[in-house]
């Protein structure tokens, strides 16, 4: 049973879901010219949030080797911010460390949020992620209840990462689950299935 946090900013409150840490496995399938990647891997996801009306977004994942003494060998990390996309005011700070131009008289309430619902009846998301291999990822989607759908509007990669072109994401709560499968095109590669996995609330 999860409990939701009395404190939430309004903004958070269609995420809120997602709060918390989740680890299980996953599999990785995917094909790139004569490249073939597949096998397990264990992953550990953390959303969280300071009070802003953002979402903090953390994940590790590592390759599970044969047998309970094999090495698990780490893959690319990630981290990023997950917010509901609003047009940015004077009583919004940024960009960069520039402050507000304007104090916010009232916390922004239900009703505010409520004026985002696009015509599906979701919220639009804005989702900005960056990998450890230095790779970083524009996502623009919605949720939609326990649901969330974003696909690739910008990737930025320096000259070392390895070629990576657009991405897709899906993200849902089913039985106090959560499930996720990520399409990619990389290394040359079409958008197809590249990593699925079903993590367990652990914190």
């Amino acid at each position: 049973m999860f409990d939701l946090p009395t404190d939430l900013p309004a903004d958070l409150v269609p995420l809120s879901w997602l709060l918390g840490v989740w680890e299980g496995t996953g599999v990785i399938d995917y094909s790139a010219g004569d490249d073939r990647f597949e096998g397990e891997f264990g992953h550990r996801v953390s959303f969280s949030h300071d009070g802003g009306d953002f979402v903090n977004y953390a994940a590790t994942a590592w390759i599970i080797g044969e047998g309970e003494d094999a090495p698990h060998t780490p893959l690319v990390a990630e981290t990023g911010y997950w917010r509901l996309a609003r047009p940015q005011g004077s009583t919004d700070a940024g960009p960069a460390l520039l402050p507000a131009t304007q104090a916010r008289e009232t916390p922004r309430t239900a009703d505010d949020v409520e004026a985002l619902r696009n015509a599906e009846g979701g919220f639009d998301l804005e989702v900005a992620i960056v990998h450890s291999d230095g790779i970083s990822e524009l996502y623009l989607g919605q949720v939609k209840g326990p649901r969330i759908d974003l696909a690739s509007d910008a990737i930025v990669r320096p000259a070392s990462a390895k070629a990576y072109a657009s991405a897709t994401r899906m993200y849902g709560y089913v039985d106090a689950h959560l499930l996720w499968a990520w399409d990619i095109a990389a290394l040359g590669g079409s958008l197809a299935s590249h990593a699925s996995a079903r993590l367990a609330r652990v914190e």
